[in-house]
C-alpha cells in the first residue's frame, strides 16, 4: 500500500472538510426553500413550484428519490433547483437554467449544467411538464436516465 506524503494528507484534511461543509450547506438552504415553497399557494396554470419523485438511471439501474423546486425568471426561462438523494444516505443538490415554451396545457424545456468533474460534468435536460406531472431526460458521457415526478400531497 502507498504511503501518503505530507503534502497529500494535509490536502485531504483540508479539502474534505471544506467539500463536505459546502455539501452539506447547499443541502440544508435546499431544505429551507423547499419548507418555504410548500406554504406557498400553488399557481393553478404554472409550472413553478414544488415537485417531488424519483431519479432512474437507464445505464446503471441506480435510482433514489427526487425533490425539485421549478422558479419561473422570465416567460421562457426558469431555474430548476434539484435534490436528489441516492441509498437513503447521499443527497446532494443543484440548479438547472430551463429553456421553457408553452404549448397549450403542457410545458416543453430544456437546459444544460455543469455539475463539476466529479459529479459527472455537463448535464443536459429534456422534458415536458403539465400542472400535475413532470418528466424529464437527462444524459452526460458518463450516464442517462429520466425523472419523473408530481406535486407533492
Amino acid at each position: 500500500m502507498k504511503k501518503l506524503t505530507s503534502k497529500k494528507a494535509l490536502s485531504l484534511q483540508v479539502l474534505l472538510p471544506l467539500a463536505l461543509s459546502l455539501f452539506l450547506t447547499g443541502c440544508s438552504s435546499f431544505s429551507r426553500e423547499w419548507r418555504t415553497t410548500l406554504k406557498q399557494p400553488q399557481a393553478a396554470d404554472s409550472i413553478a413550484g414544488a415537485w417531488e419523485g424519483r431519479w432512474v438511471s437507464d445505464l446503471s439501474g441506480h435510482e433514489g428519490k427526487l425533490w425539485c423546486i421549478m422558479s419561473r425568471k422570465t416567460e421562457s426561462e426558469y431555474d430548476a433547483r434539484f435534490k436528489a438523494r441516492y441509498k437513503k444516505i447521499f443527497s446532494f443538490s443543484y440548479t438547472v437554467p430551463m429553456q421553457v415554451k408553452r404549448s397549450g396545457n403542457s410545458w416543453k424545456f430544456e437546459g444544460e449544467a455543469d455539475l463539476g468533474k466529479l459529479a459527472g460534468g455537463v448535464y443536459n435536460y429534456t422534458g415536458a411538464a403539465s400542472t400535475t406531472n413532470f418528466f424529464s431526460t437527462y444524459d452526460n458521457k458518463y450516464d442517462h436516465g429520466k425523472f419523473e415526478m408530481a406535486r407533492p400531497k
